[in-house]
């Protein structure tokens, strides 16, 4: 049975009479910091300064805990690992630690780590995943605390993931280690448990179950990462389970500081070539759409954007298009490719509902265009401060028209590439003038 929709080609004959701006291609410098040169090398290093691996039997079964997200050189990070593991005569495996993705299934989970290059082929190690749990405890907001079964059963867990700012709202600790153990060990329903609260869950609920979780599991050791703005690791940090909630809470200002942003402040219309799970847990990372839309939390205040659309989802998000309901406007080609499961699936253990609705859809990004700048309040839709990115997460090259240029003529982080060109579509309609990585 499908779980995708249908949507009917809904034509809106007053859209074919607007003018598009033009655009400029530019190129956006960064914070940035210079890449590991070995990776491998960086991951053994940090693991070499773990004080429980010495108390471990020959052996021993070790779980290595791996998140769903892009992470840069995940794959390599997670062989050193299980090779370093093996040299030290353990038996290692790998366990999903990604809360409720994959639809929440062991077969879709396993698929989420092969589409990271992740698989026993490429490990040399055992997957074990299972969507079962243990109970653990229960938190003082009376939340139950629980665990992979297949890790818990472990005689030593290792934890590996990136440290980087959430996608919705700031607080010290976001995602990192401490966000592995609560939710991504926690599997579906760790990850239903903690979401029950909204905003409190991640506030409050997700450290103590992290305390919870390192105080009665065989966790001995964990890997934290950064990564620069090129999507390049910066950082292997290793940590002790005592020192996840200091270690994330230090490497997430390091994080913050590494950051790509756009350069602007206000923005008539924003397209987004492409959203998803791979580029930001929401699908679009509200520190550059400007868009939390959480009740109860506010929007950051700057860039407002008056008018989002979003013309396609990576196929890294095997249909989850978490994220849509942040834009005004799709393509009927990107609402008719949403696994609707899927999506529903994590925004209700989410319970974060608004970034599962639709925009509205329309026939083509051609029309999706018309759309967003001329209804963006502006009196001559060609002069809209209009901005199109290919993702969030890939803000190095950029186009703009020439009335959002102004704003950043003056910049030395900004090199004009081309000067101000016609954006171009196909006989259907489709974005043929696109940003490169």
């Amino acid at each position: 049975m499908t779980t995708s929709p249908n949507f009917p080609h809904i034509h809106l004959p007053f859209l074919d009479k607007v003018e598009l701006p033009m655009v400029m291609r530019v190129r956006l410098k960064h914070p940035s910091a210079p890449a590991l040169a070995d990776v491998s090398a960086a991951v053994v290093n940090e693991l070499e300064k773990s004080l429980r691996v010495s108390g471990l039997p020959n052996g021993a079964k070790v779980a290595v805990a791996v998140g769903s997200r892009g992470i840069a050189s995940i794959d390599h990070v997670v062989k050193a690992s299980v090779d370093w593991l093996k040299a030290k005569y353990f038996s290692p495996f790998i366990v999903p630690a990604m809360g409720s993705h994959g639809g929440g299934t062991k077969k879709g989970q396993i698929e989420v780590l092969a589409a990271l290059g992740i698989t026993e082929q490429t490990m040399g190690v055992p997957i074990e995943a299972t969507m079962e749990v243990v109970k653990y405890g229960t938190t003082s907001q009376g939340v139950d605390c629980v665990f992979d079964q297949n890790a818990a059963a472990a005689d030593a867990v290792l934890a590996i993931n990136r440290v980087k700012s959430h996608t919705s709202f700031d607080r010290p600790v976001e995602s990192g280690l401490s966000k592995l153990v609560a939710v991504g060990l926690g599997k579906g329903q760790g990850a239903m448990n903690m979401h029950a609260l909204g905003t409190i869950g991640l506030s409050d609920v997700l450290p103590e179950i992290a305390r919870i979780s390192l105080r009665e599991s065989p966790i001995f050791f964990g890997l934290a990462l950064v990564e620069n703005s090129d999507k390049q690791l910066v950082i292997v940090e290793g940590a002790e389970p005592e020192a996840f909630h200091e270690v994330d809470e230090w490497l997430l200002k390091k994080a913050k500081s590494l950051l790509a942003k756009l350069p602007f402040d206000q923005i008539d219309a924003l397209v987004v070539e492409v959203l998803g799970k791979n580029i930001s847990g929401a699908g679009m990372d509200y520190a550059v759409t400007g868009r939390t839309d959480i009740r109860g939390v506010d929007n950051p205040p700057t860039p407002f954007v008056h008018r989002l659309g979003v013309l396609g989802m990576t196929k890294e998000a095997k249909g989850n298009g978490i994220g849509v309901g942040m834009a005004d406007y799709a393509p009927r080609d990107l609402a008719n490719s949403l696994d609707l499961f899927s999506m529903y699936f994590n925004a209700v253990t989410a319970t974060f509902m608004e970034k599962a609705r639709m925009p509205i859809v329309l026939p083509t990004d051609l029309d999706v265009f018309r759309a967003c700048v001329s209804t963006c309040w502006v009196a001559e839709p060609k002069r809209a401060r209009l901005a199109i990115i290919k993702s969030t997460l890939h803000l190095n090259e950029i186009l703009v028209s020439p009335s959002l240029y102004e704003d950043i003529t003056k910049s030395d982080n900004v090199t004009l590439v081309e000067d101000a060109q016609s954006i171009e579509f196909s006989d259907i309609g489709t974005l043929q003038t696109r940003c490169n990585i």
